[in-house]
């Protein structure tokens, strides 16, 4: 079996220490800080600490950019029709064609830790693919990786389409083209869906699948949360978790919202190996829609429970400028890299 300790170990040498106080690593800084006083200086070195030691470079994966990124849109137009395309149909929906490929890649996912991952197009998460309802989909994928894949989406779609059974397998260099209509409206995901499941899923092969009503919804500044985990030493348990895949990326780099603005968080959940994820705001509370599929509240909360492939579209309004805290209620979680914060800023005013 393995063990806390294992988990524990590995967070005191990476430094993942955002709630480290029931630690033995935890315990040794309180103790030192008691001895030292409780200056604000002693107390900046114990129990309180969040983050890892070091940052990851945004060069080859940004999280802050995926937040706000689909349909390629953060490419030059160039660079972006040879991954994504737009036709107008008879009935004024639109086709959107995209290209998707799996490749073998070393991500990393905390200050020097790499990743041997499955991506999609070479990132984890993949791509986010955004569609209104009724628009036709079309993904041509290739497989450039070391193993068969396959693409399954959440939706509506033919048997033909759904990338579940063996002979939906693409094999290593071959392709497929998954076509079918966007609905319904709300928020989906989509993964590989080879077995093992746990391996393919938990190696990176995953990504969101946006359908907006036909009406669309109220104006807001739009993000996409994913969370996810990753099991360093495969042994079916995690030692890294974050949203956007890079441990404590937000401690370092906080969320810049403002003040007044209605705020849309797509939460998607993909952690393997756990029963489910969470994600607590501090001083505030959203409106949770499940799935995305009613434009009614299901409820009223600060604290959201997802478990594997679930998901929930989260809307607030930030009351007052400053840094509001995020992260898993599940205290472990947070320890071991699931710990953000939004800096909520005032509106400028035009001269």
């Amino acid at each position: 079996m393995v063990s806390e300790f294992s988990r524990r170990s590995w967070l005191r040498l990476a430094g993942l220490g955002s709630l480290i106080g029931g630690t033995a690593l935890g315990r040794s800084l309180g103790v030192r800080a008691q001895s030292a006083g409780t200056t604000r200086e002693s107390q900046a070195h114990a129990g309180h600490s969040m983050g890892t030691v070091g940052r990851v470079s945004g060069d080859r994966f940004s999280p802050m950019s995926y937040l706000r990124n689909w349909n390629f849109a953060h490419l030059p137009a160039a660079e972006r029709q040879k991954v994504y395309r737009e036709t107008v149909r008879p009935d004024g929906s639109l086709l959107r064609e995209y290209e998707f490929y799996a490749v073998d890649r070393e991500i990393e996912i905390a200050p020097g830790l790499f990743y041997p991952a499955w991506t999609y197009n070479g990132e984890v998460p993949g791509p986010t693919i955004r569609a209104t309802e009724g628009d036709r989909l079309r993904i041509n994928f290739l497989n450039q990786g070391s193993h068969p894949h396959t693409i399954h989406f959440h939706g509506w779609h033919p048997p033909e389409m759904d990338g579940a059974l063996e002979t939906h397998q693409v094999l290593p260099g071959e392709r497929f083209t998954y076509e079918f209509d966007a609905e319904p409206f709300g928020l989906h995901l989509y993964h590989c869906h080879t077995v093992p499941l746990k391996r393919h899923i938990h190696k990176g092969l995953y990504g969101v699948f946006i359908v907006d009503p036909k009406n669309g919804r109220p104006p807001a500044d739009e993000l996409v949360m994913m969370m996810n985990a990753f099991d360093t030493n495969f042994d079916s348990e995690n030692e890294v978790y974050a949203v956007n895949t890079i441990a404590n990326y937000f401690v370092h780099e906080p969320i810049p919202v403002t003040v007044g603005r209605l705020v849309r968080i797509y939460l998607v959940n993909v952690t393997e190996f756990d029963v489910v994820n969470s994600l607590h705001l501090h001083g505030m509370f959203f409106d949770v829609f499940r799935t995305g599929t009613s434009t009614v509240r299901h409820d009223h909360t600060d604290t959201v429970m997802l478990c594997q492939g679930e998901r929930a579209i989260l809307e607030t309004t930030f009351r007052y400028p400053g840094q509001f805290m995020f992260h898993a209620h599940q205290s472990e979680f947070a320890e071991l890299g699931w710990m953000g914060m939004f800096r909520a800023d005032e509106a400028r005013r035009e001269t």
